[in-house]
């Protein structure tokens, strides 16, 4: 039920829909005043939200920052690689189909090579609410090993539907090695929620952040005044995470 009402109000929580929704009540509502009502408030938003230096300025408060290589001062026995950055639909299937987000795997194969991390350990199934796919794991796994991570190397966890499960199974597999040193490895949006999860569940994990939004503070009329789809895309980004670090914690999972 809990994974049904999450994937829900992920579905609700786009700023872009919430616009719709107001025009559409502009068009069906009778009454005049209601009306230039309901459609200023659709133009607001819309402008509010397609800002690119408002959207880009609140993202940046909320990404965990980039951890430079030359500060990691330790080598970890497991990077744990959540996924979320594949299609598993495409076709034909012969191949893996990455989308934004790839940074995760690249950078992963890049902490392997230079050795800061021993073991990759893919940690993801299927987050579809109706169907379930490919485990994108297994995607996953045939890239890092296309990229030169030896299978040995590599461990899969791929019966998971959200973080918190991802958690708490990756806990099981790694059960009796409470002195492992981890490192979480996940999109800068999703940090924190991440680091909660499977501090919750018991792993202490340092963070290797991928997948920025942000862009370098700019103050030209482009990004101060010009709307801007990938703004929209920003908030509906926060929006979701916020809505699910909400109801992680009523659910008892942070």
């Amino acid at each position: 039920m809990f994974f049904t009402l999450s994937k829900i109000l992920g579905y609700l929580t786009s700023p872009l829909v919430w616009v719709c929704l107001l025009l559409v009540s502009a068009l069906i509502i009778k009454k005049k005043r209601w009306k230039r009502r309901l459609f200023y408030s659709a133009i607001v938003l819309l402008l509010f939200f397609s800002n690119d230096f408002i959207a880009n300025e609140v993202m940046r408060l909320w990404e965990i920052p980039p951890t430079p290589y030359a500060k990691i001062d330790r080598v970890y026995d497991y990077g744990i690689l959540l996924t979320g950055v594949t299609s598993t639909d495409n076709q034909p299937d012969d191949r893996v189909y990455f989308q934004r987000g790839a940074d995760r795997v690249v950078h992963t194969v890049d902490l392997y090579k230079r050795g800061i991390i021993r073991n990759v350990l893919v940690a993801g199934g299927s987050g579809r609410l109706v169907t379930s796919g490919r485990r994108e794991a297994d995607d996953i796994v045939k890239a890092l090993e296309l990229m030169g991570v030896p299978k040995e190397n590599i461990l899969i966890e791929n019966e998971s539907r959200n973080t918190a499960e991802s958690a708490r199974h990756v806990k099981a597999m790694l059960a009796g090695q409470d002195t492992a040193r981890v490192l979480l490895i996940t999109s800068a949006f999703h940090m924190r929620r991440s680091e909660g999860c499977f501090t919750k569940a018991g792993i202490p994990v340092d963070r290797f952040s991928t997948d920025f939004f942000t862009h370098p503070r700019y103050f030209t009329p482009d990004v101060l005044f010009v709307p801007k789809v990938e703004a929209l895309n920003i908030w509906q980004k926060l929006f979701k995470e916020w809505v699910g670090v909400l109801a992680y914690r009523l659910a008892g999972y942070l």
